[in-house]
């Protein structure tokens, strides 16, 4: 055969190996690209998630909650607790329970979150003008600093957020944040006070709080009788103590009143409170209400007739009758006489108190109204009749 026609041949057929070849490639990496893999370069590490990897599972269902989750999210309020944190550092917060523990001195620092934020912190600290309350508003929250603190900034420390709208605010529950904050001071175990003495009334109707307030929620409390010197039992139902507040009297007794003091023991100190002069009040459980009634609704002229008031209440009820009358125009004296006398009435001891008025010789003025006003320590009620004066008829002469 020719040279150059072998030569010719063998060109031929090196073309078409080359040419099956380079569709062989290309046929393989389409499908390496359908199959989603990548052929590493030696040395080269792969990437999380990178194709030619199984992703976890984690990643698939992550991939199906994005798919399943609406466009619009709606984000739940915060709890009440969340609005108020208080500030550990810089970046670093954490929520305040019912209540927190600080020494004294010590740096307090608490965030409100909300747009529009109001304080409320211990009567003490509003009072006074030293400086060492701040309080600071930002765009989206608000800031409390309390440097060089003592025992009497204990108490109850509290904000609320209100919503705003253009140019309307309100108030909601779920935006409020309140802690009692006990500033520890070994050397004052009560909330220090201006008074040495301090004046309560011990009313029969209410309860009563003797406000011995300490600093260190460790501390034991006794209640105590200054003369004669005895500490009072205090069995929870009667008397019980918090102490955020101190000594509440449930059920006040004259046999209470005089003069008390709160006894608080830490770490072998021993210290007493203010003391409290109880006065006892046997206090109405509400106004009075009275009635009246006239001996005759209807008199004659030059005859006598009276207008009776009375009031119940509970026994040992302090009382007092007024009488406005028409008779007093004419400059007629008041004559009055009053009693107290003890009733039972569906099984129960009360008080009968009343007034009487007298009106002798009546005239023409004395018809009208006779109004009856009792007051008491809860109030005022009134009581109305109406009296009419008629002359006397003619008497007709006797025949002889």
């Amino acid at each position: 055969m020719d040279p150059r026609a072998l030569c010719f041949l063998s060109c031929c057929l090196l073309i078409c190996v080359i040419s099956a070849e380079i569709q062989e490639r290309g046929r393989t990496l389409k499908a390496q690209r359908k199959r989603g893999l990548k052929t590493a370069r030696p040395g080269e590490v792969k990437p999380s998630g990178a194709p030619g990897q199984r992703k976890p599972k984690s990643d698939r269902s992550q991939k199906s909650l994005q798919k399943k989750t609406p466009s619009v999210v709606v984000t739940p309020s915060p709890p009440a607790s969340s609005i108020l944190t208080q500030v550990l550092g810089r970046g670093h917060f954490q929520n305040v329970g019912d209540s927190l523990s600080l020494q004294a001195g010590e740096t307090l620092e608490l965030r409100c979150l909300g747009k529009v934020v109001h304080w409320k912190v211990p009567v003490y600290l509003e009072e006074e003008g030293e400086g060492r309350l701040r309080i600071k508003h930002f765009s989206q929250h608000s800031r409390l600093q309390l440097v060089n603190s003592t025992g009497a900034d204990t108490g109850e420390y509290s904000c609320w957020a209100q919503h705003c709208q253009d140019a309307q605010c309100w108030e909601g529950e779920d935006r409020q944040g309140k802690t009692f904050i006990f500033f520890t001071d070994p050397e004052e175990l009560f909330v220090p006070t201006e008074n040495y003495y301090e004046v309560i009334q011990l009313r029969s109707n209410q309860p009563v709080l003797l406000p011995c307030q300490v600093t260190n929620p460790l501390a034991q409390v006794t209640l105590h009788r200054e003369f004669p010197p005895e500490e009072v039992p205090v069995d929870g139902t009667d008397i019980s103590f918090d102490v955020k507040k101190g000594f509440t009297i449930h059920r006040p007794r004259a046999s209470l009143a005089g003069s008390l003091f709160c006894l608080a023991s830490l770490g072998g100190v021993r210290q007493i409170s203010t003391k409290y002069m109880l006065i006892y009040v046997n206090y109405p459980s509400s106004s009075p209400k009275p009635t009246i009634q006239a001996s005759a609704t209807s008199v004659q002229l030059g005859e006598n007739f009276n207008v009776t008031c009375t009031v119940l209440s509970e026994p040992e009820i302090a009382v007092d009758f007024r009488w406005e009358y028409p008779g007093q125009k004419l400059g007629r004296p008041p004559y009055v006489s009053e009693w107290t006398n003890v009733v039972r009435q569906r099984g129960q001891v009360q008080q009968e108190a009343g007034s009487t008025l007298y009106v002798a010789e009546t005239r023409a003025g004395d018809a009208g109204a006779y109004i009856c006003r009792v007051t008491n320590l809860q109030g005022t009620g009134t009581a109305i009749t109406r009296v009419r004066v008629t002359r006397n008829p003619r008497v007709s002469p006797v025949p002889s």
